[in-house]
C-alpha cells in the first residue's frame, strides 16, 4: 500500500468529481498558474488512491502541467459495484477512456503499478486520446511470487472478513525490520504527521470485490509488451525507483529496452517514487513531457 505524505492536497488543486459517459470518478485536478503545456491524467495502483500523487501536484503545476490524479472506480471516493464482473481488465481501461474523453484535451496517461497495466490496456483498446504513456513501477506480465501469495492471502481473507476488520488484521502483520531500519521508520514516525486515521478510512471505502478482481488480474497479466511497442508514434516512459519487491528492476529496465522507451531509475526511492522521492519523480517526468514539445 501506497502511503502518500499528506491526504491535503495542495493549494492549486482542488477535490472535485469529474463527470464522464460512465459515470462519476472523483479527482485531485491540479492546475499551474498559467496555460498549461499539458495535461495529464494519472492513475493509482492496487489498494491506492489518488492522494498517492498529492506530492507530485505542486512541483508539476510548476513546471506548467494539469495533472488530474482519479479514483477509478471502487477505489476511496469513487463508489464501485459489489459484483468482481464489474472490474475486469476491460472495464476499467473503459473507464480511464472516458475520463480522458471528459478532460477534452490530448493527455498524457500514467499510471503507476496495476494502474499502469490498466494504462496499457487503455491504449491497446483506442491510442488517439493519449500524447504519451508512463509506466510507473508497473511491469510487462503478472508480479512476483512473493507478491502473488499475498495477495492471495488478502484475496482468502476479504472473502470471510469485511475490510474494517482486515484492516486490524495487517496492522498485527507488519514484517519486522532489523535494528537500524526499526529505528529510522520510528524517527521519521515521530516526526511526520500521523495519517493512520486517513489511510483506514480508504483502506474501509475500497471495494473489496474490486481488490479481489485486480489481485487476481496482477497474479494472471499476460505480458503485452510486444502489442505496446506496435502501437505508431505513442512516447513511452518507464520510471521506477532503484528497487522494487513487485516487478524486480531488472525486468522493469528489460521492458524499456523491448518497448524502445525513455527509462528513469529514482535513486532512493522503491515501489512507489511518486511517495518516496516526489521532487525527483516530477522533475523527470516534467523533463519527458517538456521533450515532446
Amino acid at each position: 500500500m501506497s502511503r502518500p505524505p499528506t491526504f491535503t492536497p495542495p493549494p492549486c488543486a482542488r477535490a472535485r468529481t469529474l463527470a464522464t459517459r460512465r459515470g462519476r470518478f472523483a479527482v485531485l485536478d491540479a492546475r499551474p498558474a498559467g496555460k498549461p503545456h499539458g495535461t495529464v491524467l494519472m492513475l493509482p495502483g492496487f489498494s491506492g488512491s489518488k492522494e498517492d500523487f498529492i506530492a507530485l501536484l505542486e512541483p508539476l503545476a510548476t513546471a506548467g502541467y494539469r495533472t488530474v490524479a482519479v479514483d477509478g472506480r471502487g477505489q476511496y471516493e469513487t463508489d464501485g459495484p459489489d459484483t468482481q464482473e464489474a472490474y475486469t481488465r476491460a472495464e476499467l481501461a473503459a473507464d480511464v477512456l472516458a475520463q480522458a474523453a471528459a478532460l477534452d484535451t490530448p493527455v498524457h496517461l500514467l499510471g503507476h503499478s496495476l494502474g499502469g497495466q490498466i494504462s496499457r490496456a487503455a491504449v491497446l483498446l483506442d491510442r488517439d486520446p493519449f500524447l504519451s504513456l508512463t509506466l510507473m513501477s508497473s511491469g510487462p506480465a503478472e508480479v512476483a511470487p512473493g507478491q502473488r501469495e499475498r495477495i492471495k492471502l488478502l484475496s482468502d481473507t476479504l472473502a470471510v472478513m469485511t475490510m474494517a476488520q482486515v484492516w486490524e488484521v495487517m496492522q498485527t502483520m507488519e514484517p519486522p525490520a532489523d535494528t537500524a531500519t526499526a529505528t529510522a521508520t520510528a524517527t521519521a514516525a515521530a516526526s511526520a504527521p500521523d495519517h493512520g486515521a486517513d489511510l483506514r478510512e480508504r483502506w474501509v471505502r475500497t471495494s473489496p470485490a474490486q481488490l479481489i478482481a485486480t489481485g487476481a488480474q496482477l497474479g494472471a497479466e499476460p505480458d503485452r509488451v510486444a502489442e505496446l511497442a506496435a502501437v505508431q508514434r505513442l512516447p513511452l516512459h518507464v520510471i521506477s525507483g532503484e528497487r522494487d519487491d513487485v516487478w524486480p528492476v531488472p525486468l522493469l529496465d528489460s521492458m524499456a529496452r523491448r518497448l524502445g522507451a525513455r527509462r528513469t531509475v529514482v535513486a532512493g526511492a522503491e515501489h512507489s517514487p511518486n511517495t518516496d522521492r516526489p521532487a525527483e519523480t516530477a522533475g523527470a517526468l516534467a523533463d519527458f513531457w517538456d521533450s515532446l514539445y
